[in-house]
């Protein structure tokens, strides 16, 4: 699930322990960026860690919920927890150094994740990814994806024929600009080319020296 997270450079304890937790978090600067940064299936939550200033991080969270219907999980060391007492803009709190059992346990209590059902299957030709379930299937033979790689598939059939650069795809798909690489993409393009077959790899094309394009 994709979580917005603020500020847009947390630490890097927070993005380990939400990568491995199964979260793909998109870093804002201000709740105002939540529209224009948020996945086609929208935000499951936010994610507001406080670094010096914890009048800004409750602000940050409070409109982040009241703007945008966000849960805020709020990320703070021992040392904030008696400011937390009389302050209200969060749904719930997190100490660092972060327990990843315990952000996975908070984190599901919070997120807010529905599938429409009108939309839960996706097609392209003999191609269907249920969205609901995370299966894939061609000519209604099932094929094993890996998560990211149903996800990075998922997105070039939600976005046919449009060329899409590495540093974009990193971004949307994997959620977080820099984390990851060029060569992260290539890897997963060439095992879903492979996983898709011969006749149907030529459905994702190289566009070269700018990245891909499916369809």
């Amino acid at each position: 699930m994709f979580v917005a997270v603020h500020p847009p450079h947390p630490t890097q304890s927070l993005i380990s322990a939400l990568l491995a937790a199964g979260m793909r978090p998109v870093p804002i600067a201000a709740p105002s960026e939540v529209v224009d940064r948020a996945p086609r299936q929208g935000f499951a939550m936010a994610v507001v860690q406080v670094i010096d200033d914890v009048g800004l991080a409750i602000g940050t969270a409070a409109k982040l919920r009241s703007d945008h219907g966000l849960a805020v999980l709020l990320v703070t060391d021992r040392t904030n927890t008696a400011e937390l007492d009389d302050l209200d803009g969060f749904d719930d709190f997190l100490l660092s150094p972060i327990d990843h059992a315990e952000l996975r346990v908070r984190a599901a209590r919070l997120a807010q994740v529905t599938v429409e059902p009108e939309s839960a299957v996706l097609r392209h030709r003999d191609l269907e990814l249920n969205t609901a379930t995370y299966q894939a299937t061609v000519a209604g033979e099932p094929r094993d994806l890996t998560y990211m790689e149903y996800e990075l598939l998922r997105h070039f059939v939600e976005n046919p024929a449009r060329v899409w650069s590495r540093q974009q795809l990193l971004s949307a798909v994997w959620g977080y600009d820099y984390f990851g690489g060029a060569r992260t993409v290539d890897v997963h393009v060439r095992r879903l080319r492979a996983k898709l077959g011969e006749e149907r790899s030529s459905w994702i094309t190289t566009v070269r020296s700018v990245g891909y394009r499916f369809g």
